[in-house]
């Protein structure tokens, strides 16, 4: 039997070998990128993000994607050359099921790993036992300070920082929201209206951070404290939802919605552990296993416009009212608001919280060559 020959020429790479930081971010989870290290080109990044994740199949079962939507999210980071502003972050939302990528909203959770991963890669440095980052997401225009534990100059990941949603404790990250009103829409309230009839049911339209449509769960037939899979399980409540959001989605100047995770929806009843409201959010047609960060803020401050829906379910705190408890499927989110009284009714002049992040695995991501051949 004769020896195997080697082939005369090389053969082209098959694969492209494109390196990457997993990581959880509050209570998602992704794969962060360098900026750099993806297509410039829009529609062939969005190619590139779709062959990662291993979308449109339910299971994303050929590729890293975690067949959820809070698990199907992306960071793209990068150094900025803009006056007063450390890091540029590009948030895409691929779906699970379908070949969309949607960079149109933003996400406070996946926000939390910004830093973390800018220290990691180099892009910033630690200045001290604190390292305080101003970062501009690209999708709005949203500006935040960060920071992070920086002890003796090194990133920490361990801390006594505890958020529901999220196994164990970690370094708390605190997240300073920078004028965040109309942060897609043209405005907080961008029907111009507190309240409004959407099909004969009570909604609160807002955007302090993140569209939301706030809605009676009571409305739907519902208490609000249903679990998670309780309503996605409902196909009819899920299909009636979709109408209202469609709906709001013109009425909130976004035009048609059908391929865009915003507006999300908030059911939302009485608080009955504590907190200030309690809530089940869909994003959008999914109910969320908690509750978004940006999505979190929006809804706190519709509680506290006076006449809005869930205002009169609301409970405030009469010694610290902008310090708000937001009940969620997986317990609470936190949220501190600081509002003045302006011409034009309530301004909410600043939005924290604190988030933890964690590095998961760092590497090479692999996608085939016939998508993209790499820089």
């Amino acid at each position: 039997m004769g020896a195997a020959t080697a082939p005369s020429e090389p053969t082209a790479a098959r694969e492209t070998a494109i390196p990457c930081v997993l990581m959880r971010g509050g209570t998602s989870k992704g794969p962060f990128f360098n900026v750099g290290d993806l297509p410039s080109d829009p529609e062939t990044r969005d190619r590139v993000l779709l062959a990662i994740m291993g979308s449109p199949d339910n299971r994303q079962i050929d590729g890293i994607g975690g067949a959820d939507p809070l698990t199907s999210k992306v960071g793209i980071v990068g150094p900025s050359e803009r006056e007063g502003v450390d890091i540029e972050f590009l948030f895409a939302q691929v779906s699970v099921d379908r070949a969309l990528v949607d960079t149109t909203p933003n996400c406070g959770n996946m926000l939390a790993a910004v830093v973390p991963f800018a220290l990691e890669q180099g892009l910033i440095e630690a200045p001290g036992n604190t390292t305080t980052a101003r970062v501009l997401t690209l999708n709005t225009g949203m500006l935040a300070n960060i920071t992070v534990q920086t002890p003796g100059g090194i990133l920490a990941s361990d801390g006594d920082c505890q958020i529901d949603g999220v196994p164990g404790s970690h370094a708390p990250i605190a997240i300073d929201f920078l004028d965040i009103a109309g942060s897609v829409c043209d405005s907080m309230l961008p029907t111009g209206n507190v309240i409004d009839d959407i099909d004969g049911i009570p909604a609160t339209c807002i955007d302090n951070g993140m569209p939301v449509v706030v809605l009676p769960a009571a409305a739907f037939g519902k208490t609000g404290y249903e679990t998670r899979d309780e309503l996605n399980a409902d196909v009819d409540l899920k299909a009636r939802l979709e109408q209202v959001r469609l709906k709001a989605g013109r009425m909130m100047g976004l035009g048609d919605v059908a391929d865009k995770v915003v507006p999300k929806l908030t059911l939302v009843a009485a608080p009955r552990n504590g907190g200030a409201i309690s809530t089940r959010t869909f994003i959008p047609k999914d109910c969320h296993a908690s509750i978004g960060v940006l999505g979190a803020v929006s809804v706190a401050t519709a509680c506290m416009l006076p006449g809005s829906m869930p205002s009169s379910l609301a409970r405030l705190s009469p010694t610290s009212p902008g310090r708000l408890s937001v009940e969620h499927p997986s317990g609470e989110f936190s949220v501190d608001l600081e509002v003045v009284n302006g011409l034009d009714g309530i301004e909410v002049k600043r939005a924290a919280l604190l988030r933890t992040a964690r590095k998961l695995f760092t590497g090479h991501v692999f996608i085939p060559a016939t998508v993209w051949a790499g820089n």
